[in-house]
């Protein structure tokens, strides 16, 4: 019998050769000025057996960045940088797509570069602290208020790093438009108080995300985008009502665009079913993500619940991943105390099965 994870699956215009995606992780590497480096290279090229790797949250602009030690891709050092990245990627047979985070509100000043601005779609500030490297736990600061024309400057900024993303080497973008960041600030009602054409209903509240899915499109082609979201998790201090309908709101606006993927992430509130309501109003390649192991993988694949499935975890201790699944190996643990620290520990000195 044939493993269905080892199936080629087509991301739009992405041919990859299983269905065992890479899920995004910040890990919090990256060097001066936002930069990936020879750390990132190795990372990345060790886990290229993946059908498709999307990369760690990556900000499209100085406003856009949130924690300490993410990636930017918005200056062309940073091009430069991230096209080392992609050529070992490529070199190994891999595909690539760097997924594109702005953070809003979840923001504080110690981790930004001078002059730039925490925004959001209203003044709302996110009860959660983040660690900064210059002063460690700190509050997240107050937004301001995006207007109509600071909209269309995000968007813009966004479609500048998808340019830079092309330039760059990467096969397409992600869009995240979960885990309570800009996006999802504006889908949800507790964090989009606007009385504009951007707040109110569903429908008004999805449309800054139909908008910037329109503009990435209409920027790389439909066949190399896609977007990450997560019906109702309340993850930094968002709160929807009605998650089914705004998700109902968002998608049927996005159908008509023909984008590669759908990336949903399991929903952690009871009596939503995530990955149902993707499938009802999704046609394309859908990609399921949270607490998968191969074997529910493969049931999942198998029950038409997804067409790839993401990991994340087991991911960071098994760069060779895709082989110890193929060959039924067993699989490494990881050491949580490393996940974004600096430097090689916890993050590229993991071994390969058989080699440690």
């Amino acid at each position: 019998m044939t493993d269905p994870l080892f199936d080629p699956v087509a991301c739009g215009d992405i041919a990859c050769a299983n269905r065992i995606v890479m899920a995004p992780m910040t890990r919090s590497r990256a060097t001066a000025g936002d930069r990936p480096d020879a750390l990132q290279v190795r990372y990345y090229a060790a886990r290229a057996a993946a059908g498709l790797i999307v990369t760690e949250g990556t900000q499209p602009s100085i406003h856009g960045k949130g924690y300490a030690r993410t990636p930017g891709l918005y200056e062309p050092a940073q091009v430069e940088a991230w096209r080392e990245v992609t050529g070992a990627v490529h070199a190994a047979g891999g595909h690539i797509v760097v997924q594109l985070m702005h953070t809003g509100r979840v923001a504080s000043r110690h981790n930004k570069a001078a002059g730039a601005r925490t925004v959001a779609p209203s003044a709302v500030r996110a009860q959660v602290s983040m660690f900064t490297d210059a002063a460690g736990m700190q509050d997240c600061d107050e937004p301001e208020a995006l207007t109509l024309d600071g909209i269309r400057a995000v968007i813009d900024e966004y479609v500048a790093a998808a340019h830079n993303a092309h330039a760059a080497g990467f096969d397409g973008v992600e869009l995240h438009a979960a885990s309570g960041y800009l996006p999802m600030q504006f889908l949800c009602a507790s964090t989009n108080q606007r009385s504009d054409p951007y707040g109110g209903s569903a429908a008004a509240r999805a449309r800054f995300t139909v908008e910037l899915m329109e503009a990435l499109c209409g920027a790389l082609g439909a066949g190399r985008v896609g977007i990450r979201i997560c019906p109702g998790n309340p993850f930094n201090d968002v709160a929807d009502p009605d998650p089914p309908a705004t998700y109902t709101a968002l998608l049927s606006a996005l159908r008509p665009l023909r984008y590669a993927w759908l990336h949903v992430i399991r929903s952690p509130l009871p009596g939503i079913d995530a990955f149902a309501l993707a499938r009802q109003l999704y046609d394309g390649t859908l990609i399921i993500n949270d607490g998968f192991d191969p074997a529910s993988a493969r049931a999942a694949i198998t029950a038409g619940q997804g067409d790839a499935v993401a990991f994340a975890r087991l991911f960071i201790g098994n760069p060779d991943l895709v082989r110890r699944i193929r060959e039924g190996l067993p699989l490494a643990g990881f050491d949580r105390n490393t996940l974004y620290t600096p430097g090689a520990a916890g993050y590229t000195d993991y071994p390969e099965y058989g080699a440690g």
